[in-house]
């Protein structure tokens, strides 16, 4: 049970470094486009449980923020730390209850996707909420200019979760 902890423990210490490092490595409208930040926040809730996914979820773009000034902490980075943290639990969360089969690692991870950009449409509306944020500029921003990441993650993650699930690293199983 211990030796369980500490590896749900460096894993998302893992994530967490991933997270905060790969939107570095791209661009500003490559990082809009892809949303790096959102793959090990997604894998950490997969392999480390709701509670890990949750927690990097919310703590990734704020301490990305406060250390390399990206993506600006008010609203995008606490906005996008609500959402996240609705990455990391959906995922751990659905992930544990759904049978292990590859159906359902696509049917959690887009869960996780779906319910994380409402999230994040409801954390905007909240904190912006002195400037117009229409449903249409929610769609646009969460869906529309998303499509590569949305994309991109549908296609990554589960072969990372497979492949993580076949070397038995997988601590939420």
């Amino acid at each position: 049970m211990k030796s369980k902890k500490i590896r749900q423990l460096v894993f998302a210490s893992l994530c967490l470094a991933i997270g905060i490092i790969i939107p570095r490595f791209t661009g500003q409208a490559i990082n809009e486009m892809i949303s790096p930040m959102h793959i090990p926040v997604l894998i950490c809730g997969f392999v480390c449980g709701w509670m890990y996914g949750g927690i990097i979820g919310f703590i990734t773009p704020l301490i990305s923020s406060f250390v390399f000034g990206m993506p600006p902490l008010y609203p995008i980075a606490l906005s996008m730390a609500f959402e996240l943290a609705a990455y990391g639990i959906v995922a751990g969360l659905m992930y544990k209850l759904l049978p292990k089969k590859i159906p359902y690692i696509y049917v959690t991870l887009v869960s996780a996707m779906l319910i994380g950009r409402g999230v994040l449409g409801l954390a905007r509306t909240v904190l912006i909420s002195n400037m117009p944020y229409s449903f249409e500029i929610f769609m646009t921003s969460a869906f529309v200019k998303a499509v590569p990441g949305i994309i991109l993650h549908i296609a990554i993650i589960p072969f990372v979760i497979i492949g993580l699930k076949a070397a038995k690293l997988m601590a939420n199983d």
